[in-house]
């Protein structure tokens, strides 16, 4: 058997291996597991066909409830062989989409790493280029000055020497003009090439800004998917995970969840009432009033809500009651039940003291 020390692995392997045996220890097991999934299982009990459980198993998998239902699907006495079989491999390929999707953010991440570092090269070779049209001209005033300078010292000797230098004495004058006509071009390439140079550094310090963004969503979507993972029952076993969709940490609280989608909301009730806590829930001002909303906030001993799916109003009442009564608020990143799961996996975030607000997954 494992001991107190042992790690995740070593757990899952001897729960693999007591599930296998019929003795005293496996019936603890099982007797354990039906506790945990203890409402999916009575849930089940209306049923008592093959045909009935498979539909209800695939309406708890359409609202995401996998692990209880899986459980109670499995040790129900109307499923056959095909029905587990069909069951284990709707798991098996839930865990396939949630790393699926993880990989795909990551490919996203390093194509705007790619794209920065191609802009900074090409920020670089501009402002290089730029600076050798700059020196080159000055080098180019500086000879036509010298020229212009010597053309005019010898003027006055070839004037006096033939009167037919008396048609070159337009000649300082159409040297001007080049000059200036030459400087003005100049000019204007400078500044073309500045304008491209500020063009570039603006695209690159948007680039820089969407690169940020996404290194912190690619975090919170791989801190989401651990606690997806950590709740789907292993590969090739039989039993659910000891982590699935629970929350210890709010057992005995009173948790307010605002606005989210009716199946979300299921979900993440369905986890707060499984790990011992008392679920309250507000829409966010769809159609329940601000002054309810005010007043559950009160009564919760903590209150969360997904800033993708509420109000501003709701968010800026939350926000007046939490800070006024010292209580902890968690805006999450969206209403899907990973975000939910990932937030309270954090140690002391709904730990309530002076001023306090937490800070979750999302930006409220």
């Amino acid at each position: 058997m494992a001991g107190a020390d042992a790690s995740d692995h070593e757990l899952h392997t001897a729960g693999v291996r007591l599930a296998a045996q019929h003795n005293g220890a496996a019936k603890l097991l099982h007797k354990g597991l039906d506790e945990r999934h203890r409402l999916p299982i009575r849930q089940s009990e209306r049923v008592g066909t093959e045909h009935e459980l498979r539909c209800f198993w695939h309406a708890a998998r359409e609202r995401g409830d996998i692990p209880g239902a899986y459980w109670a699907v499995l040790t129900h006495p109307a499923a056959g062989e095909t029905l587990a079989t069909e069951a284990f491999c709707d798991v098996h390929m839930l865990s396939h989409l949630v790393g699926a999707a993880n990989r795909a953010d990551i490919r996203r991440l390093s194509l705007l790493e790619a794209e920065k570092s191609a802009l900074e090269t090409k920020v670089l070779k501009q402002q290089e280029q730029l600076r050798h049209a700059v020196l080159s001209r000055d080098a180019e005033i500086r000879e036509l000055r010298e020229l212009l300078v010597r053309r005019l010292a010898h003027e006055p000797t070839v004037l006096a020497a033939s009167k037919t230098a008396a048609s070159d004495a337009a000649m300082p004058g159409k040297l001007i003009l080049d000059l200036e006509r030459r400087l003005s071009h100049q000019t204007r390439r400078r500044q073309t090439l500045e304008e491209r140079v500020a063009a570039a550094g603006l695209e690159l310090s948007r680039e820089r800004g969407r690169r940020i963004a996404a290194e912190r969503r690619e975090a919170a979507l791989a801190e989401e998917l651990e606690v997806l993972e950590g709740s789907l029952p292993p590969i090739g076993s039989a039993e659910a995970s000891p982590r699935a969709n629970q929350a210890p940490q709010i057992r005995s609280l009173t948790i307010l969840y605002v606005g989210g989608r009716p199946g979300q909301v299921r979900q993440v009730r369905g986890v707060v009432e499984r790990s011992g806590a008392i679920f309250l829930h507000h829409d966010g001002g769809v159609e329940e009033s601000a002054g309810v909303l005010a007043g559950m906030a009160v009564r919760a001993n903590a209150v969360l809500f997904p800033v993708d799916c509420v109000s501003h109003a709701a968010v800026a009442t939350i926000k007046h009651v939490c800070r006024q009564m010292e209580k902890p608020y968690l805006p999450l990143r969206s209403g899907g039940l990973g975000s939910f799961l990932a937030a309270l996996g954090r140690p002391g975030v709904l730990t309530p003291g002076p001023g306090s607000h937490c800070c979750g997954s999302g930006t409220a």
